[in-house]
């Protein structure tokens, strides 16, 4: 016991039953219930001036000061602190010092404000601490979520209300399932698809049982490989790794001055294979509805007609595109999405959700059966549980939150995001194009471009110089891309990102890439942007001759 000035009584910090029980079940006293509502009202009700207030984009502290903080690496026999204390540290000490993935000048990543009653909701869904594996450990809430993947099953595929009304609640039919994020989507979809292929047979259990070594033996293979565009995300490359295909055999095909897989390229990779004295199966062609760095849509019913031709799984990863179904004006950019085999999409990105939330989807209810797990504890054959076919044990009830966001939202209401977004990126496009220091390098196709600063004086160069000047330019300009990109992100007042993209025959570059998804982002707000590149470039940057 202690004793303050004012000769109020502290009581001692001890791991012991009593104070267990009074912090398990509720606040420990009023002056830690006062301040949980305090902090709470302000992130239940005001998150974005919260955010503004407390984070900016993000104070300028290097990461070396921020890890000397962050070194003791014991954990203390008794409490250290107070729920009020570590609340408020939390908001004093931390959040400074994340990233304001809110503010609408924040345009660099796939990361976004979210609307407000997400809190709420997800504040419900940590509440009621469901476990989707099971229905012992969900119940109503299983259900529910099969209801949620039958509803976008039915965006991105559009079957009949008899299919609907068969497969939605059917426990043997799987439309698809909530996993993590969009890297265990992929990995699940093309993990269907390896199995699906090396399934058993008369002399072979099947791949999942036996191995690649004997599927290969089995079927007469010597090697497999996906194809995807090289701007296919980094994800696939892990899947290849992960289900034993390796990930030299995910294979890069080249895109077309549109930033799409090349048709052609694809078409005489796929004659190169069959000509290959190795028999190689392809076990799966990835079309992209919309790419991370350029935020370009693969030639979908094109890919679509080769994967039927040839009998091969056709995987479309929508991670980011897929929102884009909801918006009347813009759908059609995803054309060809319904005749995908499987597809991804995830609910952090334009669905707005909490972090974090990945689904796949397969047109086939059955498809799933080849990845089907039993375990008698939990889930046991004959159940309904959602876990018996899922990469995914223990997970989160996102499906809740979806489900609600699409009742207060909506399709007219995620219509109007994504809408804003794409509107704003062609705005941001012709703005690009109006300054004479940047070019527009990738214009929007959905809602991401690519630039980059580019003086007149360095173009004029590298269009009359030979290969060797002209690289020499190329790395120079890069090396400028690269700083403005820094010293606006370590300034703190706004965020684009920047990546390197690669170009057949000539030298990489790199780019600025804007992601258009914040719904308070406005013409105003990219105009203030640019001006602060330009006026990084001029008063740190600019080179006499430029």
């Amino acid at each position: 016991m202690s004793t303050d000035r004012n000769h109020t009584v502290k009581t001692e910090l001890v791991a012991d039953w009593e104070t267990l029980q009074r912090i398990f079940i509720r606040p420990e006293n009023e002056k830690v219930r006062a301040t949980l509502v305090k902090y709470m009202e302000q992130i239940l009700f005001g998150l974005h001036d919260f955010l503004m207030q407390h984070v900016g984009i993000t104070e300028e502290v290097s990461l070396k000061k921020l890890a000397d903080q962050f070194r003791e690496s014991r954990i203390s026999r008794h409490p250290s602190k107070r729920l009020a204390d570590v609340i408020s540290g939390l908001i004093e000490d931390v959040a400074p010092h994340a990233v304001n993935v809110a503010s609408p000048y924040f345009v660099g990543h796939m990361t976004s404000a979210i609307p407000f009653f997400m809190v709420h909701l997800q504040t419900i869904v940590a509440a009621l601490n469901q476990n989707v594996v099971k229905l012992e450990t969900s119940k109503v809430v299983s259900v529910l979520e099969k209801q949620v993947l039958a509803k976008i099953h039915r965006v991105i595929f559009d079957k009949p209300d008899e299919f609907y009304d068969e497969h939605i609640q059917h426990p043997e039919s799987a439309l698809g399932n909530f996993v993590e994020d969009g890297t265990l989507a992929n990995l699940t979809a093309l993990w269907v698809a390896r199995n699906s292929f090396f399934r058993p047979k008369p002399g072979f259990a099947g791949v999942e049982k036996e191995g690649m070594a004997a599927a290969f033996q089995a079927y007469e293979v010597e090697r497999c490989v996906v194809m995807v565009s090289q701007l296919g995300h980094y994800s696939l490359e892990k899947a290849g790794g992960v289900l034993g295909i390796g990930n030299r055999n995910v294979l890069s095909i080249d895109v077309d001055s549109h930033s799409r897989m090349d048709m052609t390229h694809l078409k005489s990779a796929i004659r190169d294979i069959r000509k290959d004295p190795r028999k190689t199966k392809i076990l799966a062609i990835v079309g992209i509805a919309g790419t991370t760095e350029t935020g370009t849509v693969d030639p979908l019913p094109e890919l679509a007609e080769i994967c039927a031709e040839d009998d091969i799984h056709f995987h479309v990863d929508a991670a980011w595109g897929g929102p884009t179904l909801l918006s009347e004006n813009h759908r059609s950019l995803l054309s060809g999405i319904n005749l995908a085999d499987s597809v991804t999409i995830d609910g952090h990105k334009q669905f707005y959700m909490p972090m974090t939330c990945g689904m796949v989807y397969f047109k086939d209810p059955c498809l799933m059966d080849t990845v089907a797990y039993y375990a008698n504890y939990i889930n046991r054959p004959g159940s309904v549980d959602l876990g018996i076919r899922s990469l995914v044990g223990s997970r989160a009830a996102t499906s809740l939150i979806l489900r609600s966001a699409l009742n207060i939202m909506g399709t007219g209401g995620y219509a109007l995001l994504i809408d804003h977004g794409i509107e704003m990126a062609q705005v941001l496009a012709e703005e690009i194009k109006r300054r004479e220091l940047f070019q527009l390098v990738t214009p929007p196709e959905l809602n991401i471009l690519t630039y980059r600063i580019f003086p007149e004086g360095m173009r004029r160069e590298w269009a009359d110089g030979d290969a060797q000047s002209r690289k020499a330019v190329t790395q120079q300009v890069n090396q400028i891309n690269l700083t403005v990109q820094r010293l606006q992100r370590e300034a703190g007042k706004s965020f684009v990102s920047r990546t390197t993209l690669k170009r057949r025959g000539c030298e990489d570059i790199v780019v600025l890439r804007a992601v258009l998804m914040n719904p308070m982002t406005t013409m105003d707000i990219l105009g203030e942007i640019l001006d602060e590149q330009e006026k990084i470039f001029h008063d740190q940057i600019a080179p006499d001759d430029s």
